[in-house]
């Protein structure tokens, strides 16, 4: 390839902040699940944020989340040896997913302790985090744990397409 030919490169906006949805949507723990279930449909949205009453970020539900209402969970497998049971699969995980999948309330479904950044960040390490953990939407909060933004894939797509019309 010679130097007259570029291969074309996207050069994202710097910061998350520059792309990320403001004032998303959020539920609070206590928001019963077919509530939470309604508003995902009615917005066209795969999860929504979870705060605390102070607006603090507590979790994150999504649709991922609500598929063990519908799929149900299969109890771990074990063998009895010598009167004694061996799990041959972690039981937390049994019951974590049996408490999912009778939840009636978003804290009871929710995933806790979600991936967050901040809105200084550059987007692309924020873009990368995404890719590395396998997450469709990072909850973007100020240094006191407030939510102040969503950013989605969908967000840094629609970035990527804004610059290219740019060039």
């Amino acid at each position: 390839m010679s130097k007259s030919e570029k291969t074309p490169s996207l050069s994202m906006p710097k910061t998350v902040a520059e792309v990320m949805s403001r004032d998303p949507i959020a539920v609070t723990p206590q928001t019963p699940i077919r509530e939470a279930m309604k508003i995902l449909a009615e917005r066209r949205i795969s999860g929504l944020l979870v705060v605390n009453d102070a607006g603090k970020l507590v979790g994150i539900i999504s649709e991922t989340d609500l598929l063990w209402q519908q799929t149900g969970v299969e109890p771990p497998v074990y063998i009895v040896f010598l009167d004694s049971v061996i799990y041959l699969e972690n039981p937390a995980r049994y019951e974590e997913e049996l408490h999912k999948a009778l939840g009636q309330t978003v804290g009871e479904v929710m995933t806790h302790a979600p991936v967050v950044v901040k809105p200084d960040q550059p987007l692309r390490k924020a873009a990368k985090l995404m890719q590395d953990k396998s997450l469709r939407r990072l909850a973007v909060t100020d240094n006191q744990g407030k939510v102040i933004g969503v950013l989605t894939a969908g967000d840094i797509v629609r970035a990527m397409i804004a610059e290219l019309e740019e060039s």
